[in-house]
């Protein structure tokens, strides 16, 4: 069976109950629940039948096990998960103004999963990125290891693809990350060097590359097949052998939440190239997810909401996204 290793952080989540701010509860009630990017994606991919691993680094507190419980009900690998002694999860905060606005606030400096690529296990966490067919990371996963930390991951994945691994980089970028605007464009120019595989959007590209145009961006990801999501939702894409552009169904629901839109439009693109289709295939399969995903609340939409299993072309080598 195909494999994919996502690698990346899950924070601890506190979200603004609604009512939670009535007079009296100062700064009002709050839900606990836990969210990352690529977290979100590993999800997904494990309930279209993907064989997933999730590499990060927790603690070894009683939030870091609900997680791995977590993530072991939903079937996403937690073998590469390293864990610290003594240290916590990272934590965020979501909060909602008189407009109905979120705003973030984030607590995640000494979080475990920022030590990942410096721990006594590094190297043969990284040395296992060549047994998986895809390895898949966001922005948000490179913005929190530091220059070295990123050298020696880069390093890593261009050892497993010399061996077949296929690298496939989300452009997932929150400015908070990036409080150096060149070094944020520094890290993205090697990603897109590095990867098979790009999935981005005008929403990411245009806050490092202001005023430019799409033909513009798309031209500086040097990557063989790159996914171009427009702020409509039709996607460009530009592959061996040719171009397309793929336009969304016409929702029939309405949209409630847009959280996690890209992250499932990421793990059913990955699914449905592992399983042998084309990109153009992959495309219409990453829109349907994600314009299901939105129409419930939260990152992880119910299980008895999840689309029926499509029949693909069979295919499990790591032929299959080539």
């Amino acid at each position: 069976m195909a494999s994919v290793a996502c690698i990346g952080e899950c924070m601890v989540e506190l979200r603004q109950a609604q009512g939670g701010a009535s007079a009296g509860q100062g700064g009002g009630l709050y839900s606990r629940g836990f969210g990352g990017d690529t977290l979100n994606t590993a999800v997904y991919l494990a309930r279209l039948e993907v064989k997933v691993d999730y590499l990060t680094a927790l603690g070894d507190d009683a939030l870091s096990d609900e997680m791995i419980a977590a993530w072991t009900t939903e079937n996403v690998g937690t073998r590469r998960v390293v864990r610290i002694a003594g240290k916590l999860p990272g934590l965020y905060m979501i909060q909602l103004d008189a407009k109905g606005e979120r705003q973030f606030f984030h607590w995640r400096d000494s979080a475990a999963a920022r030590q990942l690529m410096s721990l006594p296990e590094t190297d043969e966490l990284l040395n296992s990125l060549m047994s998986y067919d895809i390895v898949y990371l966001s922005a948000i996963t490179l913005s929190i290891y530091d220059a070295a930390g990123r050298e020696r991951l880069f390093a890593a994945i261009k050892r497993a693809r010399l061996l077949g691994t296929r690298f496939v980089f989300d452009t997932n970028f929150r400015a908070r990350g990036w409080p150096d605007r060149d070094v944020a464009r520094e890290v993205f120019a090697s990603a897109f060097a590095a990867a098979d595989i790009v999935l981005t959007s005008t929403e990411d590209l245009l806050a490092l590359y202001p005023g430019e145009s799409h033909d513009q961006l798309m031209a500086r990801i040097p990557t063989p097949e790159l996914v171009f999501r427009l702020a409509e939702p039709v996607s460009l894409l530009r592959f061996p052998g040719g171009t397309s552009e793929v336009h969304a169904e016409p929702m029939t629901k309405p949209v409630v939440d847009t959280t996690a839109a890209g992250d499932s439009f990421a793990a059913a693109y990955i699914a449905a190239r592992l399983a042998g289709s084309d990109p153009v295939e992959a495309a219409q399969a990453g829109h349907r997810l994600a314009s299901l995903v939105i129409c419930y609340p939260g990152a992880i939409i119910p299980g008895y909401a999840m689309p029926p299993k499509k029949r693909h072309r069979p295919a499990t080598s790591r032929q299959a996204t080539k």
